[in-house]
């Protein structure tokens, strides 16, 4: 009963944030246009906690084929330790989300995972070494490789959550031709109760105004991240027969 109580409430919540949200658009002609002019501002996306940075020369690297290479673990200061197979569940995220997107062709993880057998073992030392090499045992084009750093697991239940998820990632992708590391992204979120944060309502209510779990959180920024990183790239997708 007080969990549909909370939810009518927020509901009704988000009902008069967005009729206020409208209101103030149809008075305000000129904020129409924002959301295109902050997604043009470097290092501003759409998505809350997620923090893109990329070399200029960019837009010439052109690309037919990338690899996913398995994120390291690399756990911060704050939680110190990771879950199992966590690295992993974002790894196999990346590889299925890009290969969903289409454009570029994506190396099959088995030919990935056969090419890293023949490398030492990788860690933050070697990891851009090992993402060019790689690329060129796998004739990639580019690879995208980094670290987890967080993946905090929900405690409680949907509606009812003694701790919150959060998730921060690292992700590069270096262009194989130059071996130079083109563009970097940077993601950490956890998500906020409406008492921390009334300005995540819109969010808290796409979510169905429920507490979401980690691969929920990792899901959305790499998304995002994937998004961004190819709509900077020349994509040219090999056609069939050449």
């Amino acid at each position: 009963m007080r969990v549909r109580t909370l939810v009518r409430a927020t509901l009704v919540a988000a009902a008069l944030f967005a009729a206020a949200a409208c209101q103030e658009v149809e008075n305000t002609p000129v904020v129409q246009g924002l959301g295109n002019a902050v997604g043009s501002i470097p290092g501003f996306t759409r998505t809350p906690g997620l923090d893109v940075h990329s070399v200029r020369s960019i837009k010439a690297v052109i690309i037919h084929k990338i690899a996913v290479m398995p994120l390291i673990d690399e756990p911060d200061q704050v939680d110190q330790t990771l879950e199992a197979g966590a690295s992993e569940s974002v790894t196999a995220e990346i590889y299925a989300r890009a290969s969903m997107m289409g454009g570029w062709e994506v190396v099959p993880q088995d030919d990935v995972e056969s090419a890293m057998q023949q490398l030492p073992p990788t860690t933050q030392a070697n990891m851009d070494q090992n993402a060019i090499e790689l690329g060129r045992k796998v004739a990639a084009d580019g690879v995208i490789y980094g670290a987890l750093n967080r993946y905090r697991e929900r405690v409680g239940y949907d509606y009812a959550a003694q701790t919150p998820a959060a998730v921060a990632f690292t992700i590069h992708f270096v262009d194989e031709n130059t071996k130079q590391v083109v563009w970097t992204a940077k993601f950490a979120k956890q998500q906020q109760a409406l008492t921390e944060n009334i300005l995540d309502l819109p969010n808290f209510i796409q979510r169905g105004a429920r507490w979401v779990r980690a691969h929920d959180i990792a899901a959305e920024g790499v998304q995002e991240s994937l998004d961004n990183l190819q709509s900077k790239l020349t994509i040219q997708p090999v056609l069939q027969g050449q």
